[in-house]
C-alpha cells in the first residue's frame, strides 16, 4: 500500500485538517467513531492509505495534530470526529506561538518537534510502502508557518526520498488576519522553496468569493470554506485510495507538474461547484466540468490565471466517465487557450481518471494548475514585508527569540527571485525566439552576428578592394 502520513498543525491547519477527516471518512464509509458502514468494497480496498486498521476493525486515522496551545486541540477532540483520532497523537504545548514565526520555528516549537518526530516515526514504520507526507498550515501565524517549516526540515533530513505535499493556506490580498503576516509568510516561503516537493497555495479571499458568488452563501463560515479546501484534497489523492483506469500518484503528479524544481507553488479548483438551489438545472457532464474547473471564479487561489500562462495542469476527474471524452475536452480545452499555456512545453496537460465519485455526486473533478500569475500573491507578500523591514517594524519581537537580521534578507531576497524567475518563464516562448530575444536584449549586435549577417558583402568588399590593389 502507499501510505500516506499526515500532519495538521496550528489552529488553521487543525480546522482543515478535521473538516478533511470527516470528508474522507464518509468516503471510505466510515463513522464517526472509524468503524465500517459503507455499502461497496472498494471502499476498504486501499483506506490503508490513510487509516490504519486497529483492534476490533476500528480504523484509525494515521494523523497527527501538533499546536503550541491546548485550545484547538481540545475543540477538535470534542468535535462530531474526536473519537476517530487516536489520543497519543494528539501533541500540544502550552505557551503558543503568538503570531510569531521565530517562537514557532526556534523556541517554543523546537521544544515540541522531538516529540512530533517520535510520533512521525513511529506512524512512518508501521507503514508497508510509505509514499510520504501531507502537511496542512497556514503562513500567515506563528505556529503553522514557524513550526510548520521546522517539521518539514525535520522531516526531510529523515525521509529525503519520500515527497512532502504541503496545502499552505496564503495570505490574501483583502483579508488580513495578522500585522505580522508578511514576515512570517516570507520566513515560510523562503523554507518551503527549499524543503517541498508540491505545495498547494489556498486562500481564504479566494474561498469567500466562491462561496459568495458560485454558491451564493451569503454569510460563509470557516466551516464551509474549508470544506472547499477539503474537497480539492480529497480529490489530489483520489487515485491511490480507489481504483482507477488512470493512476497519479503523489511522486508522477510531482514529476509532471513542477518543470523547475523551485516552481512547485500550485493553484487549484474543483468541479462541479453549484448553489444548493440550481442544481437541478444543470446537467453534468465532462464538458461542463472541464469548463468549469479552467474557470478564473473557481481558483482557491486569489489570482488571476488570465494574467499568467500555464507551465503545467494536471485534471483528477471522478466518476464513470469515457477517458476518450476526457482527454478530447482537455486538449480542446488548451487549443483554445493556446496562448494562456507555455508553448515550449507540450502536452503540458496530465489527466487522471477515477471510478467513484465523491459522496452526493454522479462526478466531479479536480483541477491543479501550475501558472506564472502565482507570482502576483508572492509579490505582494513580499512588497509589504518591504515596508516593514525597511523601517525594522516588529523586528524585536523577531531578534528577541534568537533570530538574525540576515535571515529576514536572506528571505526577502529569495522571494523576490522566485517572483523574477516566475516572470522570466512566463515571458519565454519557444527555442527559435529565444535566440532573437537575447539579441534584441543585448543592444548592439556584436561583431560576430554582423558578420554573419552580411557574409557575402563582407566578401564582395575583400574582393574588390583585392582588385583594386592589383590595378594599382
Amino acid at each position: 500500500m502507499r501510505e500516506i502520513v499526515h500532519l495538521q498543525i496550528g489552529q488553521c491547519g487543525n480546522q482543515i485538517g478535521s473538516k478533511f477527516w470527516e470528508v474522507i471518512s464518509e468516503e471510505h464509509g466510515l463513522n464517526a467513531t472509524g468503524m465500517y458502514e459503507g455499502d461497496s468494497s472498494l471502499q476498504l480496498e486501499r483506506v490503508n492509505v490513510y487509516f490504519n486498521e486497529a483492534h476490533g476493525g476500528k480504523y484509525v486515522p494515521r494523523a497527527l495534530l501538533v499546536d503550541l496551545e491546548p485550545g484547538t486541540m481540545d475543540s477538535v477532540r470534542g468535535s462530531r470526529i474526536g473519537a476517530l483520532f487516536r489520543p497519543d497523537n494528539f501533541i500540544h504545548g502550552n505557551s503558543g506561538a503568538g503570531n510569531n514565526w521565530a517562537k514557532g520555528h526556534y523556541t517554543e516549537g523546537a521544544e515540541l518537534v522531538e516529540q512530533v518526530m517520535d510520533r512521525v516515526r513511529h506512524e512512518s514504520e508501521s507503514c508497508d510502502c510509505l509514499q510520504g507526507f501531507q502537511l496542512v498550515h497556514s503562513l500567515g501565524g506563528g505556529t503553522g508557518s514557524g513550526m510548520g517549516t521546522l517539521l518539514i526540515n525535520k522531516i526531510r533530513e529523515e525521509y529525503p526520498d519520500r515527497i512532502f505535499n504541503s496545502f499552505s493556506v496564503v495570505p490574501s490580498p483583502k483579508v488580513s488576519d495578522t500585522v505580522v503576516e508578511p514576515y512570517n509568510a516570507t520566513l515560510s516561503i523562503h523554507q518551503l522553496l527549499e524543503n517541498t516537493d508540491e505545495t498547494f497555495c489556498i486562500d481564504n479571499e479566494a474561498l469567500y468569493d466562491i462561496c459568495f458568488r458560485t454558491l451564493k452563501l451569503t454569510a460563509p463560515t470557516y466551516g464551509d470554506l474549508n470544506h472547499l479546501v477539503c474537497m480539492t484534497m480529497s480529490g489530489v489523492t483520489t487515485s491511490l485510495r480507489f481504483p482507477g483506469q488512470l493512476n497519479a500518484d503523489l511522486r508522477k503528479l510531482a514529476v509532471n507538474m513542477v518543470p523547475f524544481p523551485r516552481l512547485h507553488f500550485f493553484m487549484s479548483s474543483f468541479a462541479p461547484l453549484t448553489a444548493r438551489g440550481s442544481q437541478q438545472y444543470q446537467a453534468l457532464t465532462v464538458p461542463e466540468l472541464t469548463q468549469q474547473m479552467f474557470d478564473a471564479r473557481n481558483m482557491m487561489t486569489a489570482c488571476d490565471p488570465r494574467r499568467g500562462r500555464y507551465l503545467t495542469v494536471a485534471g483528477i476527474f471522478r466518476g464513470r466517465m469515457s477517458t476518450k471524452e476526457v482527454d478530447e475536452q482537455m486538449l480542446a480545452m488548451q487549443q483554445k487557450n493556446s496562448n494562456y499555456f507555455v508553448d515550449w512545453i507540450p502536452h503540458n496537460c496530465k489527466v487522471a481518471v477515477c471510478d467513484i465519485p465523491p459522496r452526493g455526486l454522479k462526478m466531479a473533478s479536480t483541477f491543479i494548475g501550475s501558472n506564472t500569475a502565482i507570482q502576483e500573491i508572492f509579490r505582494r507578500v513580499g512588497e509589504q514585508f518591504t515596508l516593514m523591514f525597511r523601517r525594522k517594524a516588529f523586528l524585536h519581537w523577531y531578534t528577541g527569540e534568537g533570530m538574525d537580521e540576515m535571515e529576514f534578507t536572506e528571505a526577502e531576497s529569495n522571494l523576490n527571485d522566485l517572483v523574477s524567475e516566475y516572470q522570466q518563464y512566463q515571458d519565454a516562448t519557444s527555442d527559435l525566439d529565444l535566440g532573437a530575444e537575447d539579441e534584441e536584449e543585448e543592444g548592439p549586435p556584436s561583431p560576430v552576428t554582423t558578420k554573419s549577417q552580411s557574409w557575402v558583402e563582407v566578401q564582395l568588399e575583400t574582393v574588390n578592394e583585392t582588385s583594386k590593389g592589383t590595378e594599382g
